[in-house]
């Protein structure tokens, strides 16, 4: 068995600088790196990394950028024979500037990701047979993330959105098919219309989004930490105290570190500590998929702060 991420491959071109430029401002920059990225990509390397048998579906472009990409999933143990090459388009790029405090602004070019289709959702359903989870975003056609949700529903495969890039205007059949849909404070807000700022308007958010049909909403609030409610649970789960560097894939982590406690078979409180774990790791280094912690890291990571893995 295994989880399977349908979702966006990016390469990301980052730039560091004392702050975040305002608009129309030149800024000087202090460094540059490239590094693998895409939330798709960033969930499936967060889950393989933590030692979860994981497949991505997803496309690239017949470019540089495309072999790299895929090259490093690979490395990182995501099994990759489901990514389509598309020779019509560039790969995906992020360009992505960090300040000193870690805040991020992201521009992304979808390229091949734009090109998901129905075709790629076809590959995905060979795969769901053996799966136990998919994890979805929202950097490929929301065509497309409708379509491949559906045939996890209709497989009896858990659904797991995290909704980001932030949209406002989610089609009302997705919420009814998602299993768990996990919003920052950012994304919470567009999608239920006010202001989520704190442990009490998260609450009042995931009350939004339980009404909408999503059957667990995690509302994931920084520094703050993370808001759960399901119709049977309600339960806030303090953030891990770090040392933020970088918080691109952050919340990817999230993602990765919740799924993967899922698939061991533990509780969702406890999937939402792991999750929290996995974030809180990623902010304390540089970049996407580099910032994404082994399970050696994860595990020393709970031991130090009292937290036995499968508590």
């Amino acid at each position: 068995m295994s989880i399977i991420v349908f979702g966006s491959i990016n390469i990301d071109l980052v730039a560091t600088a004392p702050r975040l430029p305002v608009a129309g401002e030149t800024l000087l920059g202090e460094e540059f790196f490239k590094v693998s990225g895409g939330k798709g990509a960033n969930q499936a390397v967060a889950l393989a990394k933590l030692g979860i048998p994981t497949q991505i579906v997803g496309r690239v472009g017949a470019d540089d950028f495309g072999t790299e990409l895929v090259n490093n999933l690979q490395t990182s143990g995501v099994q990759t024979h489901n990514i389509f090459v598309d020779e019509t388009v560039s790969s995906g790029v992020a360009i992505i500037t960090v300040s000193h405090t870690g805040e991020n602004q992201i521009v992304v070019i979808p390229g091949a990701n734009g090109r998901v289709n129905q075709e790629d959702v076809e590959r995905l359903s060979h795969l769901l047979p053996q799966a136990t989870a998919l994890l979805l975003q929202l950097e490929i056609p929301i065509t497309a993330v409708v379509a491949a949700a559906k045939a996890a529903q209709g497989a009896n495969i858990k659904v797991i959105l995290d909704p980001a890039p932030a949209q406002s205007n989610l089609p009302d059949e997705l919420y009814t098919l998602v299993d768990i849909m996990t919003p920052n404070e950012v994304e919470a807000a567009q999608l239920v219309g006010f202001p989520v700022d704190g442990e009490e308007l998260a609450a009042k958010a995931a009350a939004v989004l339980l009404q909408r049909g999503v059957k667990c909403a995690i509302v994931k609030l920084g520094a703050k930490g993370v808001f759960c409610a399901t119709a049977e649970e309600k339960f806030f789960v303090p953030a891990f105290r770090v040392n933020v560097l970088d918080t691109v894939a952050a919340g990817d982590a999230f993602n990765g570190g919740l799924a993967a406690a899922l698939f061991e078979g533990l509780s969702l409180h406890q999937a939402v500590v792991w999750g929290a774990a996995v974030g809180a790791l990623a902010a304390t280094k540089s970049g996407a998929q580099t910032s994404l912690p082994d399970r050696f890291t994860f595990d020393a990571f709970l031991r130090e702060r009292g937290v036995g893995s499968r508590e």
